[in-house]
């Protein structure tokens, strides 16, 4: 089956972009693209690798809530995380482990394939910026099923980061309360690490103004996003400006309409061809969001990520991610893809824990989905298993 004429807007150079087409058909919604073929097997074969997995899936998750995840939540969250960075990093490091790790973790499907932006996906499931926050993670993400990461947020300059404590887990909200700064080396030192480098999955740099006094002059903080901006612009597939971090000095200045119109106008002016995202706070009220979405037209602005943590809660510092910004985000999918008429891509973050939590996003308008808190309180299975149940649902039309 032809698809229609894929749908193009004027950006504010006045250039065409294609856009997300949500298309059903009785098997599968395609997003841009037509499902690429690649031999069909024999459906026996098909099916029996299908149970295969699934099987597998089951043992890893019963492993990791049984055995690991007890372990895991008794230590300090920051301590524990950095300790995976760490075994990720062992595990990136040489073929034998990528192809262990594959062999455990990774599932792919033509249904699942997809081209947004311009860019194509080999799956929808992403990992969310906040987990490899310096670049050092991108050998082994692609093993795990991702079908692209999101590295950052990267500041202008090098950050510590707030005092700690600064990550909290909230089992019974399902959420995480992040209050690390943005905490990351800094624009030329991560450009440094990412230059010459192959990527085997989609890599978005999320770039955000560094979290300091010095950048709460807004003439200063539109610097500093240029400077993380232009550093960062041939690192990766896409970039995303991080408009919400719920815990840097100064709060969200640049969701004010004024100051978000000066640093669209300034990030114009560097010169870039890849697709440009907008991270948006789940904590705006609908004028406050429609506001954004106006001046976003009007610049060169190919879609949004909703959302970032909120701070709707009297838990102490810091955002809470997961759960906690289920409805929220999923309110603003719905809107945003309402109020832009399906015109720009969005990437959906939070609260996605099942296939169901993923397919409810795509129904709502996302292209794409990103996670980080899911996978860990379900395990790192899970991003084959929401790929996996994505493809029953798609095959179930």
């Amino acid at each position: 089956m032809a698809l229609p004429q894929e749908p193009k807007y004027l950006d504010g150079n006045g250039s065409q972009h294609k856009v997300e087409k949500r298309i059903k058909t009785k098997k599968t919604l395609f997003v841009n693209s037509t499902p690429i073929q690649k031999g069909k097997p024999t459906v026996g074969f098909q099916a029996m690798k299908e149970t295969l997995i699934r099987v597998r899936n089951r043992a890893i998750r019963t492993l990791y809530k049984s055995i690991f995840k007890p372990i895991a939540f008794r230590m300090d969250p920051e301590v524990m995380h950095n300790h995976c960075s760490g075994i990720g990093r062992l595990l990136g490091s040489n073929p034998f482990t990528r192809a262990l790790t594959r062999l455990l973790f990774d599932y792919s499907h033509p249904l699942l394939e997809r081209t947004v932006a311009g860019i194509h996906f080999k799956n929808p499931i992403g990992l969310s910026a906040g987990f490899d926050k310096n670049a050092e993670l991108t050998k082994i993400i692609p093993c795990v099923s991702f079908g692209f990461m999101e590295v950052g947020s990267i500041t202008g300059e090098p950050c510590p980061g707030n005092p700690k404590p600064r990550l909290w887990r909230h089992p019974e909200l399902k959420s995480i309360r992040v209050y690390y700064g943005l905490m990351n080396d800094g624009c030329r030192a991560i450009a440094k690490r990412l230059a010459g480098r192959h990527f085997d999955i989609p890599m978005g740099i999320s770039v955000a103004k560094t979290n300091n006094e010095a950048t709460c002059e807004v003439d200063a903080g539109v610097q500093d996003y240029a400077k993380a901006f232009k550093t960062m612009k041939d690192c990766g597939a896409y970039l995303t400006v991080n408009l919400s971090c719920p815990n840097a000095y100064g709060g969200q200045p640049f969701t004010d309409p004024v100051k978000l119109e000066k640093l669209l106008q300034k990030l114009d002016d560097i010169p870039t061809k890849k697709p440009i995202f907008l991270k948006l706070s789940p904590d705006m009220s609908t004028a406050e969001l429609d506001k954004v979405l106006a001046i976003a037209s009007r610049h060169r602005v190919h879609g949004f990520i909703c959302t970032n943590l909120t701070k709707k809660h009297n838990l102490g510092n810091g955002g809470l991610s997961g759960k906690a910004v289920d409805e929220l985000s999923l309110a603003q999918i719905r809107h945003v893809h309402q109020k832009t008429k399906g015109r720009m891509a969005i990437i959906a973050c939070g609260g996605i824990f099942t296939a169901e939590d993923a397919w409810k996003r795509l129904e709502a308008g996302a292209s794409l989905l990103q996670l980080i808190t899911g996978m860990i309180y379900e395990g790192p299975q899970l991003i084959s298993e929401i790929n996996q149940g994505l493809v029953e649902r798609m095959k179930k039309g």
